[in-house]
């Protein structure tokens, strides 16, 4: 796997982790157990000899597209990978189940867009063309299907995360805009307007959700969703100190 760097003669901000702690970062998954479980195995020998102290952050889009998305939340649920502080974001696939979930005529699209492949995750099954009546089956068949834990678990995700001079959210966010005053709706779905953008913000931006076939070390962000649902490549971003590393599915430790 290429890496993308954005050659600049200075970096205003410099890449720096908080001391004494390793991160990994898992960019979207989208219903891939196989890659997902892989990539927990790469990390637990990549970290297994670190004495400091271990954060594991997940950028979202855990379902969708991928047939195993509920397997996918299961694993997350019942067997984390230990010794590690586990931080999860919310991803716009995440959002759109939820709303799904109250207004399902509102959201049809989202079967649309990969919400097929949860749905029969989760033993739902949904016609060609729905129609209204149709959805609102549909979603009453999901709320019924969907576990206690599930549902907590898409409630309780994370818009973003700030560790030292980095800040982890699912899409990106709106530049010239101070990050408590951010939208949700640009957290979770911005794209073109953020990443061509050179402007450096309050912290690096670590984000998925855009795929690229290169990972993309800027000097004012991130972009780690390498497309794992078609590529077979997940990615995972290591940071330390000021040192930037990747684990990949499919590939060795590219520095």
């Amino acid at each position: 796997m290429r890496v993308k760097r954005w050659l600049s003669q200075s970096r205003p901000l410099e890449p720096l982790a908080p001391a004494g702690q390793r991160i990994y970062c898992i960019g979207d998954i989208h219903g891939r157990l196989d890659l997902l479980s892989q990539l927990h195995a790469r990390i637990a020998a990549d970290a297994c000899a670190y004495p400091g102290r271990k954060m594991l952050i997940y950028l979202g889009d855990y379902i969708d597209r991928g047939e195993q998305s509920r397997e996918v939340v299961d694993l997350l649920l019942a067997n984390p990978l230990r010794g590690f502080e586990l931080v999860y974001m919310l991803g716009n696939h995440e959002q759109t189940l939820l709303d799904f979930l109250r207004h399902p005529r509102a959201v049809a699209s989202w079967l649309t867009y990969g919400g097929r492949a949860t749905l029969r995750s989760y033993g739902v099954t949904a016609a060609d063309q729905p129609g209204p009546p149709d959805l609102e089956h549909i979603r009453d068949q999901l709320a019924l299907r969907l576990p206690p834990a599930h549902r907590d678990f898409y409630q309780q995700l994370q818009l973003f995360h700030i560790a030292g001079h980095y800040c982890f959210v699912h899409a990106g966010i709106r530049p010239g805009i101070a990050l408590a005053q951010q939208r949700n709706e640009d957290l979770l779905w911005i794209r073109g307007d953020f990443t061509n953008s050179q402007q450096i913000h309050e912290h690096i931006i670590v984000h998925g959700h855009t795929i690229a076939e290169q990972v993309e070390i800027l000097p004012n962000r991130i972009g780690i969703d390498t497309g794992a649902f078609q590529s077979g490549i997940l990615t995972c971003l290591v940071l330390e100190d000021a040192h930037q590393r990747l684990l990949q599915t499919g590939a060795g430790t590219v520095v």
